[in-house]
Protein backbone atom coordinates (compact mmCIF):
# COMPACT_ATOMS: atom_id res chain seq x y z
CA UNK A 1 0.00 0.00 0.00
CA UNK A 2 1.25 3.49 -0.86
CA UNK A 3 2.21 6.03 1.79
CA UNK A 4 -0.76 7.96 3.11
CA UNK A 5 -2.26 9.89 5.98
CA UNK A 6 -4.76 7.64 7.77
CA UNK A 7 -7.59 8.88 10.00
CA UNK A 8 -9.89 6.89 12.27
CA UNK A 9 -13.52 7.73 11.57
CA UNK A 10 -16.68 6.86 13.50
CA UNK A 11 -18.98 9.75 12.59
CA UNK A 12 -18.53 11.57 15.91
CA UNK A 13 -17.72 15.33 15.98
CA UNK A 14 -14.16 14.63 17.13
CA UNK A 15 -13.51 12.11 14.35
CA UNK A 16 -14.90 14.53 11.76
CA UNK A 17 -12.59 17.26 13.08
CA UNK A 18 -9.73 14.75 12.85
CA UNK A 19 -10.65 13.99 9.23
CA UNK A 20 -10.59 17.69 8.32
CA UNK A 21 -7.19 18.12 9.99
CA UNK A 22 -5.90 15.00 8.27
CA UNK A 23 -7.03 16.33 4.88
CA UNK A 24 -5.11 19.56 5.44
CA UNK A 25 -2.05 17.60 6.52
CA UNK A 26 -2.30 15.27 3.52
CA UNK A 27 -2.28 18.30 1.23
CA UNK A 28 0.83 19.69 2.97
CA UNK A 29 2.57 16.35 2.55
CA UNK A 30 1.31 15.65 -0.98
CA UNK A 31 -0.12 12.31 0.14
CA UNK A 32 -3.49 10.58 -0.27
CA UNK A 33 -5.93 10.56 2.65
CA UNK A 34 -7.28 7.23 3.88
CA UNK A 35 -10.46 7.15 5.96
CA UNK A 36 -10.65 4.04 8.13
CA UNK A 37 -14.03 3.23 9.59
CA UNK A 38 -13.93 0.53 12.28
CA UNK A 39 -17.08 -1.35 13.21
CA UNK A 40 -17.64 -4.19 15.61
CA UNK A 41 -19.73 -7.08 14.23
CA UNK A 42 -23.24 -7.33 15.66
CA UNK A 43 -23.69 -10.19 18.17
CA UNK A 44 -26.00 -12.91 16.88
CA UNK A 45 -29.00 -12.05 19.13
CA UNK A 46 -28.89 -8.41 17.99
CA UNK A 47 -28.46 -9.43 14.37
CA UNK A 48 -31.99 -10.86 14.49
CA UNK A 49 -33.53 -7.54 15.61
CA UNK A 50 -35.16 -5.67 12.68
CA UNK A 51 -34.01 -2.18 13.77
CA UNK A 52 -30.64 -3.03 15.30
CA UNK A 53 -29.56 -5.89 13.08
CA UNK A 54 -26.63 -6.47 10.79
CA UNK A 55 -28.23 -4.85 7.74
CA UNK A 56 -28.95 -1.62 9.62
CA UNK A 57 -25.42 -1.54 11.00
CA UNK A 58 -23.95 -2.21 7.57
CA UNK A 59 -25.98 0.67 6.11
CA UNK A 60 -24.70 3.19 8.63
CA UNK A 61 -21.19 1.76 8.54
CA UNK A 62 -21.08 2.38 4.79
CA UNK A 63 -22.81 5.76 4.93
CA UNK A 64 -20.45 7.43 7.43
CA UNK A 65 -17.21 7.05 5.43
CA UNK A 66 -18.92 7.63 2.07
CA UNK A 67 -20.53 10.94 3.05
CA UNK A 68 -17.42 12.09 4.90
CA UNK A 69 -15.24 11.33 1.87
CA UNK A 70 -17.58 13.23 -0.45
CA UNK A 71 -17.46 16.29 1.78
CA UNK A 72 -13.67 16.18 2.10
CA UNK A 73 -13.21 15.98 -1.67
CA UNK A 74 -15.33 19.13 -2.09
CA UNK A 75 -13.59 21.10 0.66
CA UNK A 76 -10.05 19.93 -0.13
CA UNK A 77 -9.68 19.74 -3.92
CA UNK A 78 -6.52 18.02 -5.03
CA UNK A 79 -6.44 15.61 -2.09
CA UNK A 80 -7.09 12.02 -3.09
CA UNK A 81 -9.50 10.51 -0.57
CA UNK A 82 -10.05 6.77 -0.19
CA UNK A 83 -12.11 4.81 2.33
CA UNK A 84 -11.75 1.48 4.06
CA UNK A 85 -14.00 -0.41 6.48
CA UNK A 86 -12.45 -2.77 9.00
CA UNK A 87 -14.37 -5.06 11.36
CA UNK A 88 -13.02 -5.73 14.84
CA UNK A 89 -12.04 -3.98 18.05
CA UNK A 90 -11.25 -0.30 17.31
CA UNK A 91 -7.93 -0.20 19.19
CA UNK A 92 -6.56 -3.28 17.43
CA UNK A 93 -7.94 -2.34 14.01
CA UNK A 94 -6.57 1.20 14.05
CA UNK A 95 -3.17 0.10 15.32
CA UNK A 96 -3.08 -2.43 12.48
CA UNK A 97 -4.17 0.15 9.89
CA UNK A 98 -1.39 2.47 11.01
CA UNK A 99 1.26 0.03 9.80
CA UNK A 100 0.55 1.08 6.21
CA UNK A 101 0.45 4.81 6.95
CA UNK A 102 2.94 7.65 7.33
CA UNK A 103 0.76 9.37 9.93
CA UNK A 104 -2.30 8.33 11.94
CA UNK A 105 -4.87 10.94 12.99
CA UNK A 106 -7.46 10.34 15.70
CA UNK A 107 -10.22 12.38 17.27
CA UNK A 108 -10.25 13.02 21.00
CA UNK A 109 -12.56 14.69 23.49
CA UNK A 110 -9.94 14.65 26.24
CA UNK A 111 -11.08 14.65 29.85
CA UNK A 112 -13.99 17.02 29.33
CA UNK A 113 -16.29 14.60 27.54
CA UNK A 114 -17.47 11.02 27.52
CA UNK A 115 -18.20 8.84 24.53
CA UNK A 116 -16.68 7.93 21.19
CA UNK A 117 -14.30 5.06 20.65
CA UNK A 118 -11.18 7.24 20.97
CA UNK A 119 -11.83 8.44 24.51
CA UNK A 120 -9.96 7.11 27.52
CA UNK A 121 -8.32 3.72 27.53
CA UNK A 122 -9.06 2.83 23.90
CA UNK A 123 -7.53 6.01 22.50
CA UNK A 124 -4.53 5.70 24.77
CA UNK A 125 -4.10 2.08 23.72
CA UNK A 126 -3.95 3.11 20.04
CA UNK A 127 -1.29 5.71 20.80
CA UNK A 128 0.70 3.27 22.93
CA UNK A 129 0.57 0.46 20.34
CA UNK A 130 1.42 2.53 17.25
CA UNK A 131 5.00 3.19 16.21
CA UNK A 132 4.29 5.84 13.58
CA UNK A 133 3.44 9.41 14.62
CA UNK A 134 -0.13 9.80 15.91
CA UNK A 135 -1.97 13.13 15.98
CA UNK A 136 -4.97 13.67 18.26
CA UNK A 137 -7.45 16.38 17.30
CA UNK A 138 -10.17 17.84 19.52
CA UNK A 139 -13.80 18.17 18.48
CA UNK A 140 -14.45 21.66 17.14
CA UNK A 141 -10.92 22.16 15.81
CA UNK A 142 -11.03 24.51 12.80
CA UNK A 143 -8.48 25.22 10.10
CA UNK A 144 -8.38 28.88 11.13
CA UNK A 145 -7.34 27.84 14.65
CA UNK A 146 -3.91 26.91 13.25
CA UNK A 147 -3.32 30.39 11.87
CA UNK A 148 -2.64 33.85 13.22
CA UNK A 149 -5.59 36.22 13.40
CA UNK A 150 -5.95 38.71 10.54
CA UNK A 151 -5.33 42.47 11.05
CA UNK A 152 -8.91 42.85 12.31
CA UNK A 153 -8.35 40.17 14.93
CA UNK A 154 -10.56 37.64 13.14
CA UNK A 155 -9.39 33.99 12.80
CA UNK A 156 -8.48 33.27 9.19
CA UNK A 157 -6.96 30.33 7.33
CA UNK A 158 -5.44 32.83 4.89
CA UNK A 159 -2.88 34.14 7.37
CA UNK A 160 0.43 32.61 8.45
CA UNK A 161 0.52 29.47 10.57
CA UNK A 162 1.02 29.76 14.28
CA UNK A 163 4.29 28.27 15.61
CA UNK A 164 4.78 24.56 16.16
CA UNK A 165 5.60 23.67 19.78
CA UNK A 166 8.05 20.90 20.68
CA UNK A 167 8.28 19.58 24.23
CA UNK A 168 11.91 18.51 24.65
CA UNK A 169 13.75 16.66 27.40
CA UNK A 170 17.42 17.64 27.00
CA UNK A 171 18.47 14.69 29.14
CA UNK A 172 16.99 12.24 26.63
CA UNK A 173 16.64 14.00 23.26
CA UNK A 174 15.56 11.81 20.36
CA UNK A 175 16.26 12.61 16.73
CA UNK A 176 12.95 11.13 15.51
CA UNK A 177 10.91 13.52 17.65
CA UNK A 178 13.01 16.59 16.92
CA UNK A 179 13.08 15.88 13.18
CA UNK A 180 9.28 15.54 13.10
CA UNK A 181 8.85 18.93 14.76
CA UNK A 182 11.28 20.67 12.39
CA UNK A 183 9.63 19.05 9.36
CA UNK A 184 6.16 20.16 10.46
CA UNK A 185 7.44 23.71 10.99
CA UNK A 186 9.09 23.71 7.57
CA UNK A 187 5.91 22.44 5.85
CA UNK A 188 3.90 25.22 7.44
CA UNK A 189 6.52 27.90 6.84
CA UNK A 190 6.37 28.81 10.50
CA UNK A 191 8.66 28.98 13.51
CA UNK A 192 9.41 26.25 16.04
CA UNK A 193 9.00 26.97 19.74
CA UNK A 194 11.01 24.48 21.79
CA UNK A 195 9.86 24.18 25.41
CA UNK A 196 12.03 22.54 28.07
CA UNK A 197 10.99 22.22 31.70
CA UNK A 198 13.30 21.28 34.54
CA UNK A 199 12.94 20.96 38.30
CA UNK A 200 14.68 22.93 41.04
CA UNK A 201 16.37 21.04 43.92
CA UNK A 202 13.77 19.98 46.54
CA UNK A 203 14.88 22.45 49.22
CA UNK A 204 11.54 22.40 51.02
CA UNK A 205 11.70 18.63 51.46
CA UNK A 206 14.74 19.13 53.69
CA UNK A 207 13.57 22.34 55.37
CA UNK A 208 16.34 24.39 53.71
CA UNK A 209 16.07 27.91 52.25
CA UNK A 210 16.25 28.25 48.49
CA UNK A 211 19.71 28.92 47.06
CA UNK A 212 19.05 31.66 44.51
CA UNK A 213 22.60 31.60 43.16
CA UNK A 214 22.44 27.84 42.63
CA UNK A 215 19.04 28.18 40.99
CA UNK A 216 20.39 30.75 38.56
CA UNK A 217 23.37 28.55 37.71
CA UNK A 218 21.10 25.55 37.11
CA UNK A 219 18.98 27.72 34.84
CA UNK A 220 22.03 28.71 32.80
CA UNK A 221 23.13 25.07 32.52
CA UNK A 222 19.71 23.90 31.38
CA UNK A 223 19.46 26.70 28.81
CA UNK A 224 22.94 25.88 27.49
CA UNK A 225 22.03 22.20 27.22
CA UNK A 226 18.93 23.07 25.19
CA UNK A 227 20.96 25.27 22.85
CA UNK A 228 23.51 22.49 22.35
CA UNK A 229 20.86 19.88 21.52
CA UNK A 230 19.28 22.16 18.92
CA UNK A 231 22.53 23.39 17.34
CA UNK A 232 22.79 20.73 14.59
CA UNK A 233 19.08 21.01 13.85
CA UNK A 234 19.31 24.75 13.34
CA UNK A 235 22.04 24.06 10.80
CA UNK A 236 19.99 21.36 9.05
CA UNK A 237 16.88 23.58 8.87
CA UNK A 238 18.27 27.11 8.44
CA UNK A 239 14.91 28.46 7.22
CA UNK A 240 13.09 27.44 10.40
CA UNK A 241 13.17 30.14 13.04
CA UNK A 242 13.67 28.58 16.48
CA UNK A 243 12.64 30.02 19.84
CA UNK A 244 14.17 28.28 22.88
CA UNK A 245 12.35 28.31 26.21
CA UNK A 246 14.03 26.66 29.21
CA UNK A 247 12.02 27.12 32.40
CA UNK A 248 11.97 25.64 35.86
CA UNK A 249 8.83 23.74 36.76
CA UNK A 250 6.65 20.99 35.35
CA UNK A 251 7.49 20.17 31.71
CA UNK A 252 3.88 19.12 31.07
CA UNK A 253 2.55 22.41 32.48
CA UNK A 254 4.84 24.48 30.27
CA UNK A 255 3.92 22.55 27.11
CA UNK A 256 0.20 22.74 27.89
CA UNK A 257 0.50 26.48 28.48
CA UNK A 258 2.31 26.90 25.15
CA UNK A 259 -0.42 24.94 23.34
CA UNK A 260 -2.82 27.88 23.62
CA UNK A 261 -1.05 29.77 20.84
CA UNK A 262 0.23 27.09 18.49
CA UNK A 263 -0.78 25.17 15.39
CA UNK A 264 0.60 21.82 16.58
CA UNK A 265 2.19 20.38 19.72
CA UNK A 266 4.85 17.67 19.32
CA UNK A 267 5.81 15.31 22.14
CA UNK A 268 7.63 11.97 22.27
CA UNK A 269 6.75 8.51 23.46
CA UNK A 270 9.22 5.79 24.26
CA UNK A 271 8.53 2.46 22.52
CA UNK A 272 8.26 -0.32 25.08
CA UNK A 273 7.97 -3.94 24.08
CA UNK A 274 6.29 -5.14 27.25
CA UNK A 275 2.80 -6.51 26.53
CA UNK A 276 1.58 -5.45 29.97
CA UNK A 277 0.03 -2.04 30.56
CA UNK A 278 -0.26 1.12 28.47
CA UNK A 279 3.06 2.97 28.16
CA UNK A 280 2.81 6.61 27.16
CA UNK A 281 4.70 8.60 29.79
CA UNK A 282 3.39 11.07 32.34
CA UNK A 283 4.23 14.24 30.41
CA UNK A 284 2.76 13.02 27.13
CA UNK A 285 -0.29 11.66 28.96
CA UNK A 286 -0.95 15.05 30.58
CA UNK A 287 -0.43 16.95 27.32
CA UNK A 288 -2.83 14.67 25.44
CA UNK A 289 -5.59 15.37 27.95
CA UNK A 290 -5.09 19.09 28.49
CA UNK A 291 -3.48 20.69 25.42
CA UNK A 292 -5.82 22.92 23.45
CA UNK A 293 -4.14 22.37 20.05
CA UNK A 294 -3.70 19.15 18.04
CA UNK A 295 -1.02 16.97 19.61
CA UNK A 296 1.42 14.78 17.67
CA UNK A 297 2.87 11.85 19.63
CA UNK A 298 6.07 10.58 18.01
CA UNK A 299 7.27 7.16 19.09
CA UNK A 300 11.00 6.54 19.50
CA UNK A 301 13.28 3.73 20.68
Amino acid sequence: MSRNVTVGLDGSPESRAAAEWAAREAKLRGLPLRLVHVWEPVPEPMAQAPLLGAETQAHWSERVPRETAEGLRLRHPGVHVETEQIPGRPADALAGAAKAAELLVLGSRGLSGIGGFLVGSVGMAVVADTEIPVVLVRAGEQGADEHEADPAGIPSAATAYRPVVLGLDTGHPHDTVIAFAFEESARRGTSLRVVHGWNLPPYSAYGLPADLELNAELGRQEAAALTEVLRPWRQKYPDVEVAEESRSGSPAHHVIDASRDTSLVVVGRRIRRSPIGVHIGSVTHAVLHHATAPVAVVAHD
